[in-house]
C-alpha cells in the first residue's frame, strides 16, 4: 500500500495513513487502501478492533489541495465546462463508500485524532465507529464556505440539526475539547495521554468475543441507517459535485491555479473574498 501502513497487534489492527509529507492529504489512491485495509482487519479471526491513526503531525488534512485544486493535477474533482454529473458523481460516491468501509466492518473501529481532522478528513474519522482527540486537535469541514459538502453526511448524525448546522454553515474548526462538549467524538484528552487512553479503550473491547461486538455494532448502525442514511449521503455526493462547478467554485479554483491553493483557503477560510465577483470582499461584510 502506498498511502497507509497495516499492522497487527494481538487482538487489535492498526490502520495508519502514512502520507506524512503532506499531513495524510487524500490522493486518489488513499480511499481505495482504506477500504482495503479494513477488509483485512475484518477477515482476520484473531482481530477483534481496529485502530485507526495518522502518522507524522496530522491525522489528515482532508483532500490533497496541490494536486486537486491548482492547475498542476487530476481533473477528477473539477471538470472542464460543460461538467459531466455522473462522471464527478461516480468518482465521489466510490470515494464515500471507501470511507464508509469503516462504518461497515463488523469489528469496532476507534479513531485516534491528533493535529488536524479537516475536509476530506473528518468524513474519515467522523465514519468511524468512535473518536478520540486530543484536546488541541481541531476537526471541521472548511469547504462548505465554497467547494465542498461533505459526502459523508456524518455531522447531522452526530450533532443533530441544529450543531450540524453551526459547523456547515460557518467552516469553522474546533478543538478537541470544543468537539467532545458538543458531542461530534466520544472523548477528548491531553495530547501526552491520547495514546495511553486509545489503548485502554481499545484493550478493553478487545476482551469482547468478536461475535457479541459484531452484533452490538450491526444493531446501532441500523438504528442509524434506518433514518436514511445512504439517501443523505448520495444527495450530500451529488452537492458536492455540484458546489465544485458552481460559478463560485470554479471562482476557488480559478484562484487556486492563481495564487497556489494555501492563499485560496486562506481567502475562504478568513472569509475575506466575494467568491461570487471573485474579488475581494469589502470590508464591511466580512
Amino acid at each position: 500500500m502506498q498511502t497507509l501502513t497495516y499492522g497487527k497487534d494481538d487482538r487489535i489492527a492498526r490502520i495508519t495513513l502514512n502520507r506524512p509529507e503532506v499531513m495524510n492529504a487524500i490522493n486518489n489512491e488513499m480511499p481505495g487502501e482504506i477500504a482495503q485495509a479494513v477488509a483485512r482487519a475484518d477477515d482476520d479471526p484473531d482481530v477483534h478492533v481496529i485502530i485507526l491513526s495518522g502518522n507524522g503531525p496530522a491525522f489528515c488534512a482532508g483532500y490533497d489541495l496541490t494536486y486537486y485544486a491548482e492547475a498542476n493535477g487530476s481533473n477528477n474533482v473539477t471538470q472542464d465546462m460543460p461538467w459531466d454529473p455522473i462522471k464527478d458523481y461516480r468518482f465521489m460516491w466510490a470515494n464515500t463508500q471507501h470511507f464508509m468501509a469503516l462504518w461497515r466492518a463488523m469489528k469496532p473501529v476507534i479513531c485516534k485524532i491528533h493535529g488536524y481532522a479537516v475536509a476530506g478528513g473528518s468524513d474519515i474519522a467522523l465514519c468511524s465507529d468512535m473518536a478520540i482527540m486530543a484536546e488541541d486537535a481541531q476537526i471541521g469541514y472548511m469547504p462548505t464556505r465554497v467547494w465542498g459538502c461533505p459526502t459523508t453526511a456524518m455531522w447531522v448524525y452526530r450533532l443533530g440539526p441544529e450543531k450540524a448546522k453551526r459547523m456547515l454553515f460557518t467552516g469553522d474548526k474546533i478543538t478537541g475539547k470544543e468537539a467532545a462538549e458538543m458531542g461530534l467524538v466520544l472523548e477528548a484528552v491531553p495530547s501526552d495521554r491520547l495514546d495511553d487512553r486509545v489503548e485502554e479503550l481499545a484493550a478493553r473491547m478487545a476482551s469482547v468475543p468478536i461475535n457479541q461486538l459484531a452484533m452490538q455494532k450491526l444493531v446501532i448502525n441500523q438504528a442509524i441507517e434506518q433514518t436514511g442514511l445512504m439517501q443523505t449521503q448520495r444527495l450530500a455526493t451529488v452537492f458536492d459535485g455540484i458546489t465544485r462547478h458552481s460559478p463560485e467554485g470554479l471562482n476557488f479554483k480559478a484562484r487556486a491555479e492563481e495564487t497556489g491553493w494555501k492563499q485560496a483557503v486562506t481567502d475562504r477560510d478568513e472569509g475575506t473574498w466575494d467568491w461570487t465577483a471573485n474579488a475581494p470582499l469589502p470590508r464591511r461584510n466580512r
